[in-house]
């Protein structure tokens, strides 16, 4: 019986004090940082996002790997096409990080996803806006940068998307008569968007416009305008008929 008691001692005594657990392996966030960016080079979005998650947190705030795990924590979402979300986050990544060499790349993706979010020129032009304003931020806070420059690539693009949508507005209300709201349109493009294709196109419409109205003295600038800049515009001469020459003195 004593040997019994003596035996029951033991055991609670051993539970009373259970031995320290044995983890599997020390943590190691460098190790599942460079895991997780595996993940997301095999495509595998969902399951990069919570390891680079799990990454991050296990890292202290001043490692620089932060700011690229947080990078791509945001490409992820880019990739399966939350832009909303990636195009906050990637600004993030430029604010807390501004002297990692992912800040300028991040300022560039933030502006991207707000630039996928404008799908057509007709549909509210905000997120192309918030894009732009994007990109000259990059071109101000870094440039020279690779970023910067291939930022000036979309916008080219969306210049051509915003004369594309004024021209689209002034056509409105040209074809319904509306001329001065028309002439805001056309003159829009060519004060701003200069470099489009589109601006050509704008000046005939100006004529017509004013020819409509009976503008003479702004009709013939146009013209002026479209001959000296745009001589091989299609339908200048129709639009902008040559005045006839003067009959030679003594001519008959």
């Amino acid at each position: 019986m004593r040997s019994f008691w003596s035996l029951a001692l033991l055991v609670a005594a051993a539970c009373a004090h259970p031995a320290p657990m044995m983890h599997s392996h020390a943590m190691n966030p460098e190790l599942d940082l460079e895991a997780a960016l595996t993940l997301f080079r095999h495509g595998e979005y969902d399951l990069a996002r919570p390891a680079l998650r799990r990454a991050q947190f296990e890292m202290s705030p001043a490692q620089p790997e932060v700011a690229e795990a947080r990078y791509f924590l945001a490409e992820c979402d880019f990739q399966t096409s939350d832009y909303a979300a990636a195009a906050v986050e990637f600004h993030k990544v430029a604010e807390e990080f501004p002297s990692s060499e992912y800040a300028s790349l991040a300022l560039l993706r933030s502006g991207d996803a707000n630039l996928r979010l404008w799908r057509a020129p007709e549909l509210d032009p905000e997120p192309g806006q918030a894009a732009l304003a994007t990109y000259q931020e990059l071109a101000g806070r870094y440039p020279g940068s690779g970023a910067a420059a291939r930022a000036q690539l979309h916008v080219a693009q969306l210049n051509d998307w915003f004369a594309l949508k004024d021209y689209k507005n002034g056509m409105f209300y040209f074809q319904r008569h509306a001329y001065d709201s028309a002439i805001i349109y056309f003159k829009d493009i060519i004060a701003n968007y200069s470099n489009t294709r589109l601006v050509s196109d704008a000046l005939l419409r100006l004529v017509d416009s004013y020819r409509a109205i009976r503008y003479a003295e702004e009709m013939r600038e146009a013209c002026t305008t479209l001959r000296q800049y745009y001589p091989k515009t299609t339908g200048l001469d129709l639009h902008c008929p040559r005045p006839a020459a003067a009959p030679a003195p003594g001519t008959p």
